[in-house]
């Protein structure tokens, strides 16, 4: 069988397509690698949403998860402003009523400290960190089709410190990756082969 060698043109046209990447060279290829570009997003989104940097999370959301405009998603997470409460108007001359109770060596009783909560009102969040790299999934229900990750990170309270797991699916919208969805992992979703499967596909 008589083997047809290539010519001089189409070797200086292979040489030429080698010298200008067509790829690119190793920045271009990190730059266009969409698993890397997804987790870039979804690690930014899990650590606007732990600091509850509404704006930046909802920024980073699809319009099927923020269900309306930045605006409205930020508003809506942050919730209402409490209204202002009335101070009480202080008495103008004490009366036999406030004062307190007196003991027969003339001491007075003292109140009651308030209970107060266990610990401060939020807990101390640890660094965002993956658990593995992206996998590609499936779409599920209103779900597209994407990249599904998951992330851990650690919650001290006073008393103790934990591990939170979450898993999020981020898609490709209007030429950009964002988060299409957020599932909390169970110590159960841990005990199964595919915890990111198995959160994302029944959220």
């Amino acid at each position: 069988m008589k083997r047809h060698h290539a010519t001089a043109p189409a070797l200086l046209l292979a040489a030429g397509l080698a010298l200008t990447g067509c790829g690119g060279n190793a920045d271009d290829a990190k730059q266009d690698d969409p698993a890397a570009a997804a987790l870039a997003v979804a690690r930014d989104y899990q650590s606007a949403s732990l600091a509850r940097d509404w704006r930046r999370a909802c920024e980073l959301s699809t319009v099927r998860l923020r269900r309306g405009t930045v605006q409205e998603c930020a508003a809506r997470n942050i919730g209402p402003t409490p209204a202002a409460t009335a101070t009480p108007t202080a008495s103008p001359s004490p009366t036999e009523t406030f004062d307190p109770p007196t003991y027969a060596d003339g001491s007075t009783m003292k109140p009651r400290p308030k209970p107060t909560t266990s610990g401060p009102d939020r807990a101390s969040i640890g660094p965002v960190t993956p658990e593995g790299q992206p996998i590609e999934i499936a779409a599920y229900g209103d779900h597209p089709a994407g990249y599904g990750v998951m992330f851990s990170y650690t919650v001290t309270w006073p008393s103790e410190t934990t591990i939170a797991r979450t898993t999020v699916r981020i898609v490709q919208e209007s030429g950009a990756w964002r988060v299409d969805q957020h599932e909390d992992v169970q110590d159960s979703d841990m005990a199964h082969g595919d915890p990111i499967r198995d959160t994302l596909n029944w959220g």
